[in-house]
């Protein structure tokens, strides 16, 4: 048995069952993946794939536990490499991060700067998606770290912690009639069409419940992923805002902020890494700096920790920063 025709396995699986991209993907050719494909089927005993002719149709129970295993010591495979890298020269790599238009618009913009100019030789890369995406990268060794408000945390193959909490604002133009108002209840805004996130986007869940647990039916006539997209909709007369107060920008100088944090639950915005990355010292520093309270030690407790609710319990007594 080959590392790489473990690799092969694991691509093929990953690519549709494509013998072809696979091997376009890994610079190789078609027949060179079938055969090693073969190979480690005969010297396995087992069928991995079931095949109609010479293409590959789907994956046999027996194949699916051996490309699960198979991802798991390429991950390891990786994280050799890694710690071999490290020892070599801790302060070159790569660092790949996850995370949605809101947090890399208005969160990391300053926690990146502060980064690069400490480790100007790291090549960093962002990656945008929804919450659900964003946790699969993270998974399949795609990205390094997952940031999100959103399902990240029910992702088995993640370990999850807070990294600060937030709330909303209300967004009009000068010239609306809540404009003049300082506390607005939910029963104005219900009477009002709203523009705010589409549902599984920052922290989209808090917002219904709150007019649902208010017995409330609000009339949300447009919704977008992008801060930015839904400004544009407020500027055009569509809708009141509801967005993250980190997204109110004091370039929005047309636009009339108002404080919704006695309307709504505060979201908890939170960081994913994946179960047995290995921790380079640049990543704990970049950890770090996005939320100050997850140092070291905090991140390597929780990295071993035995299941969720023992994380959970680290942090139950903490006040989250507010941003």
């Amino acid at each position: 048995m080959k590392l790489q025709q473990l690799r092969y396995i694991w691509e093929v699986a990953h690519n549709n069952l494509n013998v072809s991209a696979t091997a376009q993907n890994m610079f190789t050719s078609q027949p060179g993946v079938s055969k090693q494909i073969r190979l480690l089927e005969d010297e396995l005993g087992i069928e991995i794939f079931v095949r109609s002719g010479k293409h590959l149709t789907r994956i046999t129970p027996a194949g699916q536990a051996v490309i699960n295993m198979a991802g798991e010591i390429l991950k390891t495979a990786e994280n050799i490499k890694k710690v071999a890298f490290e020892f070599s020269n801790e302060r070159r790599g790569s660092l790949v991060l996850a995370t949605t238009h809101t947090q890399a618009r208005y969160i990391l913009p300053a926690v990146i700067q502060q980064f690069m100019e400490k480790y100007p030789d790291v090549t960093l890369s962002l990656k945008q998606g929804t919450p659900p995406q964003i946790a699969q990268m993270v998974a399949e060794g795609e990205a390094d770290l997952a940031i999100a408000t959103e399902s990240i945390a029910n992702t088995n193959d993640l370990v999850t912690l807070p990294c600060y909490q937030w709330n909303r604002c209300i967004l009009v133009p000068k010239s609306h009639p809540l404009a003049q108002q300082k506390k607005l209840t939910l029963e104005t805004l219900a009477d009002y069409p709203l523009v705010t996130y589409i549902n599984g986007f920052t922290g989209r869940a808090k917002v219904d419940e709150a007019f649902a647990n208010a017995g409330l039916a609000p009339k949300i006539v447009f919704t977008a992923a992008d801060s930015d997209v839904i400004k544009t909709y407020v500027r055009l007369g569509v809708g009141v805002g509801i967005v993250a107060h980190m997204a109110a920008d004091v370039r929005d100088d047309d636009l009339v902020v108002i404080d919704a944090s006695h309307l709504f639950e505060p979201s908890i915005t939170r960081l994913g890494i994946r179960k047995g990355t290995f921790m380079r010292g640049y990543l704990y520093h970049f950890i770090e700096k996005l939320a100050a309270h997850l140092d070291k030690d905090t991140l390597d407790k929780a990295l071993v920790a035995a299941n969720k609710q023992e994380i959970e319990q680290m942090f139950v007594k903490l006040e989250l920063p507010k941003r």
